[in-house]
């Protein structure tokens, strides 16, 4: 897809916005829910898209393709180049009004839990002083574009495995560093490595067994060519060209390359404080962004930017994984997503999205907002979220 656009995109455009409202009307109609649909079709959006040049009206068709294929679809759409948010504002601005509420608010970055609201009076988010006796899996991860290439649904094959040559750079200063250390461990076949770089091997291309360890110990993320919603997209496309992960030393930080955004950053510990894993992830935030060429992708307006509008802000994810049997009785995360909902947070199986939960009523906990959020206000909103659950969980066992 990347590769015709580029190559033919007035061809491509004529006759899209007539597509375009054909497919958005036929998607409401199965799923009054979809939000790219409901934009489409938005009179203002529609008038706005007729004074689209050809190639970016092009460019908006694959923004909303995977929300018109998969009408089963929530929000429906992805932005594909780091300028879309401010190009394509007519649309995307509707879309995060519709989804995150914002009312017309900046987004704010803020790392510093001075002052936040539900803070503990010693600024430690330590889960022992919840009455939490084994030690939790934390993880707090973020996501992240670089200004130099379009995002994943726009890049071509070449676009994939330089975006990860580049990134090596930053993967040996990693390496070299005794705090960090580690391993890079790449899924671009040989021979699509040496298509584009000239080189005769990828130096670290790993084996598939080594890469399906990976993915069974949550190191690495799974093939995403099986995703609809990410193929559609173009997230997917080239697969597995460009794609796998670094690895620290001691296991605690992870970046990937590749996935839904060009970067996922992420630090895990098992343990009580969510400080250790929050403060490890800010500072290897800014050792990776201070390397040469590394220029994280903004919105003045949202943020970080992402791929899917819904991670635009902080493009973070701060999650624990905790039990809760009684919530979890009848063996689903019914209960337990009813009782988080209320309290801003949302509930997932071990594996991740669309994954089971745990057989002792195990659940993967994270606060449900992105944007118009602090960083340290998440994780804050985190280590409450837990307690006020835990009462439920209790409550639920009398």
């Amino acid at each position: 897809v990347a590769e015709d656009l580029k190559a033919h995109p007035v061809t491509l455009a004529g006759p899209l916005i007539s597509a375009m409202t054909g497919g958005a009307k036929k998607a409401l109609k199965a799923n009054p829910d979809n939000i790219c649909a409901q934009v489409l079709l938005d009179p203002e959006v529609q008038t706005w898209m007729a004074t689209l040049s050809p190639d970016k009206l092009a460019e908006l068709a694959l923004c909303a393709k995977s929300g018109l294929d998969n009408v089963d679809s929530g929000l429906g759409c992805y932005a594909v180049d780091p300028k879309n948010y401010d190009e394509f504002a007519m649309f995307f601005d509707k879309v995060c009004e519709t989804y995150h509420h914002g009312g017309g608010k900046i987004h704010e970055t803020s790392w510093s839990l001075d002052g936040v609201e539900g803070l503990p009076a010693d600024g430690v988010l330590d889960l022992r002083k919840l009455g939490f006796e084994q030690p939790l899996s934390m993880r707090v991860r973020v996501g992240r574009n670089l200004t130099s290439f379009p995002l994943p649904g726009l890049m071509t094959k070449a676009d994939r495995i330089n975006f990860e040559k580049t990134m090596l750079k930053a993967f040996d200063v990693l390496k070299s560093d005794p705090k960090y250390g580690g391993t890079v461990y790449s899924l671009t076949p040989d021979a699509a490595w040496k298509e584009v770089t000239g080189q005769a091997k990828n130096p670290n291309l790993m084996s598939d067994a080594k890469y399906k360890e990976l993915v069974k110990a949550h190191v690495m993320f799974k093939d995403m060519d099986a995703d609809p919603y990410l193929k559609s997209a173009g997230i997917a496309s080239d697969w597995p060209c460009g794609r796998g992960c670094y690895r620290s030393a001691d296991g605690g930080f992870i970046i990937w390359f590749g996935e839904e955004d060009q970067l996922r950053i992420m630090c895990m510990a098992k343990g009580f404080k969510l400080n250790d894993v929050f403060d490890r992830l800010h500072t290897a935030l800014d050792s990776v962004e201070s390397i040469d060429g590394i220029q994280f992708a903004t919105s003045g307006k949202y943020g970080y930017v992402t791929s899917c509008p819904s991670n635009l802000g902080t493009g973070m994810r701060a999650s624990v994984h905790v039990k809760v049997p009684n919530l979890t009785s009848d063996g689903t995360e019914t209960q337990a997503k009813a009782a988080a909902k209320p309290l801003g947070l949302s509930v997932r199986g071990v594996g991740g999205e669309h994954t089971p939960i745990g057989a002792d009523g195990t659940i993967d906990l994270s606060p449900s907002k992105r944007l118009f959020i602090t960083e340290a206000e998440i994780i804050t909103k985190l280590y409450n979220g837990i307690k006020l659950l835990k009462e439920k969980e209790d409550a639920a066992g009398k």
